[in-house]
């Protein structure tokens, strides 16, 4: 898998996360590992030069 593949995956993973984490609210039982997987991607996506500014909707 190449660089741009990688980052096409995280983004998409990215988006989802958040659609279930804004769906079942912060009172979700899951709800603490999704932000700690949320803020990995986030991370990951900063790191490769993704600009977080318009996809990023939970803003924590």
């Amino acid at each position: 898998m190449n660089e741009k593949e990688m980052i096409k995956q995280a983004i998409e993973e990215f988006s989802r996360l958040q659609r279930y984490m804004i769906a079942d609210g912060k009172d979700a039982k899951a709800y603490p590992d999704m932000h700690n997987r949320y803020l990995d991607l986030k991370a990951i996506l900063q790191a490769s030069g993704v600009n977080l500014t318009d996809i990023d909707r939970i803003k924590d």
